[in-house]
């Protein structure tokens, strides 16, 4: 290494004064952004290590974030997941809860309206070990539940107890092969025989003659001697002819929302059987309005009925601008729309200008008007009345005035 510097020390220093020379200038020299060369270069040579030192932090930061602190993510995931799972049967527990009130409330509703006889029962379990379609309830001989009961929902017919225990009670489901029922249709009371099936039933013993259509209710008969008579059963699904019978498939609507709660019918009574189909809907029915009364018009008594001393409301603004001017027109013994013979008559129109505001302040439109009977021509009138008879024959004004007020309207006479 001696060597060689030795043998170009002149090149050396040359190229060493070259580099001075060029460091001062760039030290001194600006480019035309007036930034010096010395600061351009050195951060040029800088840049590229500056850029590979802080991908290489960024990296190392990175990987001590996702992995070596993974434990701590990977805890508060499980916390969510615990508590996501804790949520779910939560909703689901209320949900159940909501449904069995709900249920519980048709039930209890159902059991007020119907004049049979029910008791509530809940189903405990699918039969085990059968190739029947039967369900086990809580309520068995104790409860005075028996054999050949009817068992249904506010929906429809479900099935009938076929077995009793002490405390639980064993029902043949609609939906069984060997169920039977007798059953009639709501339109043309057509009467047939309900067979059990999955998920369809059928309806046998039915004429071909007979009118039953798709969307015809059918409801039970009584003739089966088990089930009231006009208990919803289902709707036809499909009539096909045949002979000597039809072939109808039929819905039943008793089971459409699952059975969890069923009423026992102890002692069955019989109903009509209703013209239109079950609805599900309540109709609210508004209670009608109180009487208006003199010393309170704005209401009557406290239940609604008429108070003592009321009158009828005008109803309608209709009714009461008719019974306005029906009233405007009595109070001048003018019969409006013509009258009858007999009735009070007079040349004079009524004046419509002159209304009272509330309709209340004249009498009542259905109060009958008064009637005066007018003579022959050429007889002498009547007391309280002028004229020569006949259509000439007018009330004088005490006689107009004593009948307004007997009327309950204003005792005066109409302008002339």
């Amino acid at each position: 290494m001696e060597s060689f510097l030795n043998r170009y020390r002149n090149i050396t220093v040359l190229l060493l004064v070259i580099f001075a020379q060029l460091v001062l200038l760039a030290v001194q020299v600006k480019n035309d952004q007036h930034v010096r060369f010395i600061r351009v270069w050195a951060v040029t040579l800088v840049s590229p290590m500056a850029r590979l030192v802080e991908g290489m932090r960024g990296s190392s930061l990175s990987f001590v974030r996702n992995y070596i602190t993974l434990h701590d993510a990977d805890a508060e995931n499980r916390r969510l997941q615990a508590e996501n799972d804790r949520l779910k049967l939560e909703n689901i527990f209320l949900t159940n809860q909501l449904n069995t009130a709900d249920r519980a409330k048709a039930l209890q509703v159902f059991q007020q309206r119907t004049p049979s006889k029910t008791l509530a029962a809940s189903v405990l379990s699918n039969g085990i070990g059968t190739s029947r379609n039967v369900v086990y309830v809580d309520r068995g001989s104790t409860s005075g539940v028996m054999q050949e009961m009817a068992v249904v929902t506010p929906d429809g017919i479900i099935g009938k107890v076929t077995n009793v225990y002490p405390g639980a009670s064993e029902v043949l489901l609609i939906t069984d092969s060997e169920f039977g029922a007798g059953v009639v249709s709501a339109k043309g009371h057509v009467h047939g025989t309900l067979k059990g099936g999955t998920p369809l039933c059928k309806v046998d013993f039915v004429a071909f003659e007979d009118k039953v259509e798709p969307g015809d209710w059918f409801y039970t008969s009584g003739d089966d001697r088990i089930f009231p008579r006009g208990m919803p059963v289902g709707v036809v699904k499909s009539v096909r002819p045949g002979q000597p019978y039809k072939e109808i498939t039929l819905e039943p609507s008793g089971t459409a929302r699952g059975l969890e709660d069923v009423l026992i019918v102890l002692e069955g009574i019989h109903q009509e059987i209703p013209d239109t189909p079950p609805a599900n809907q309540q109709v609210y029915l508004a209670p009608p309005p109180p009487a208006i009364t003199d010393s309170n018009p704005d209401t009557g008594a406290a239940d609604g009925s008429a108070a003592p001393g009321a009158r009828p409301s005008p109803g309608t603004q209709a009714d009461e601008a008719r019974a306005l001017y029906q009233n405007a027109a009595e109070a001048a013994g003018i019969v409006l729309g013509g009258g009858p013979t007999g009735m009070v008559r007079t040349d004079r129109p009524p004046d419509f200008t002159k209304l009272p505001v509330d309709p209340r302040t004249v009498p009542s439109a259905t109060q009958a008007p008064v009637r005066v009977p007018i003579p022959a021509k050429g007889t002498a009138p009547p007391a309280g009345m002028k004229g020569t008879g006949g259509p000439e024959l007018k009330p004088t004004p005490d006689a107009v005035r004593r009948a307004n007020q007997a009327a309950g309207g204003p005792g005066r006479m109409p302008p002339p």
